[in-house]
């Protein structure tokens, strides 16, 4: 198949925001087989909130060219470029420098938009239209056009209009109410299961399948993913699990919710910690055996606190390295738990999220893979315009007050 360019536009929702502008190679899925660019909108310089930027941090570990369009800087596009945004998610990525208040500006994002495959939309309803960026207009301007739409909240519903962040998308989804201790209120895990998870993840898949129904209908479309629905799509099983003996109990007396305690983290004579997960019986017998063990109570949920206390007290008796050696190599489903500067220090591989044999992601550098270098506005993006439509400063567009802006008498 003859090698060509297909861009990608995503917006993501900061303190200052982000287009990313992606472009798909043969090595983002074997079916492509092409060059896919990406571009995203930068717009609140401290952001924190990195749903979008992960989604096209995806894309772009699997080859796709991802342009960020950030908010216009006195030092974009010259030779002192200012220092990094705050996203620490732009490994693989390119930026420009936009002032989308400035008519020629906005107009050289709608060239670039005519010539994208997708474009990300972070923002809360009506805020992408009241940029001028109008979807439906998008689209009739570029038939192939993905635009996936990443909110928060569902587009509907009471909160649409609302502002929140992970714990509130988690709190509405019914997840969180699921997750914590006995006799303690409910527990959100940091920000990985709406912001990356049921944001990110679940945005990108969006994509895949869009880029999919295009490769058969040659049409792009509107994907509308929300962190409400996707956390609680990624907890399906836990919420059919309530109907039956697995998660009938209140928050943290269930299996796998911190009541049972063959399915527990315990803390060791050093201070370090221990994960248990053996929930069949031939790993629950050889974990009694490495324990050192012998069962004498019934393992009904009644007496679940009382073997905890035991299991706690038997693993306060060695050190974490006493007992990974005694568990070593043995299915007893019991391993360390390691910290992120214990694998940093240890030479811990950083690798791509899948393995693809035929078409195999970019590998992530070694001074990726324990800290983030940042992008400038700016940086290379120049470089990418000419690769991707053969945009040339000068000809057509310039540098106005740290913004790119369309040459007049440019057809671009």
């Amino acid at each position: 198949m003859k090698e060509r360019e297909c861009k990608v536009i995503v917006a993501a929702q900061w303190l200052h925001l982000h287009l990313w502008l992606v472009s798909e190679s043969s090595s983002l899925l074997d079916w492509l087989q092409v060059r896919q660019r990406v571009p995203l909108l930068n717009l609140c310089p401290n952001s924190t909130f990195h749903k979008a930027p992960f989604t096209s941090l995806l894309l772009a570990d699997y080859g796709a060219s991802v342009l960020r369009i950030d908010r216009s800087h006195p030092q974009a596009h010259t030779g002192d470029p200012p220092p990094p945004t705050a996203d620490s998610l732009s490994r693989h990525k390119s930026s420009i420098a936009l002032n989308l208040k400035s008519p020629a500006a906005l107009a050289l994002l709608r060239s670039l938009l005519t010539h994208a495959d997708v474009f990300i939309d972070p923002f809360r309803p009506g805020v992408l239209e009241s940029m001028g960026l109008i979807p439906s207009e998008l689209l009739a301007s570029n038939l192939r056009l993905i635009i996936a739409r990443l909110t928060g909240f569902r587009r509907d519903g009471p909160y649409a209009d609302m502002a929140g962040h992970d714990i509130n998308y988690l709190a509405v989804s019914g997840i969180l109410s699921q997750l914590g201790r006995k006799d303690a209120p409910p527990y959100p895990p940091a920000n990985i299961l709406a912001d990356f998870a049921g944001g990110g993840l679940m945005c990108a898949f969006g994509i895949m399948a869009a880029l999919l129904s295009r490769g058969q209908t040659g049409k792009g479309q509107v994907v509308e993913a929300n962190m409400v629905d996707g956390s609680a799509y990624l907890g399906t099983f836990m919420r059919f699990s309530m109907k039956t003996s697995m998660w009938d109990a209140p928050r943290g007396e269930n299996v796998l919710d911190g009541g049972c305690p063959w399915y527990q983290v315990y803390k060791c004579k050093d201070g370090g910690y221990m994960a248990v997960g053996a929930l069949e019986p031939h790993f629950f017998a050889k974990l009694i055996d490495g324990l050192g063990l012998e069962m004498s109570q019934d393992l009904d949920r009644a007496n679940w606190p009382a073997i905890t206390e035991d299991f706690q007290q038997r693993f306060l008796s060695k050190s974490r390295q006493d007992w990974e050696k005694i568990f070593a190599g043995k299915d007893a489903c019991c391993t360390p738990v390691f910290t992120q500067a214990e694998l940093e220090r240890d030479g811990y591989e950083q690798r791509p999220a899948v393995d693809l044999i035929g078409s195999p992601a970019l590998s992530i550098p070694e001074k990726c893979q324990w800290s983030s270098e940042g992008l400038s506005p700016g940086a290379g993006g120049e470089d990418v315009l000419h690769a991707w439509v053969g945009w040339r400063r000068g000809v057509h567009y310039d540098v106005e007050n740290g913004s790119l802006v369309k040459v007049a008498t440019a057809k671009l």
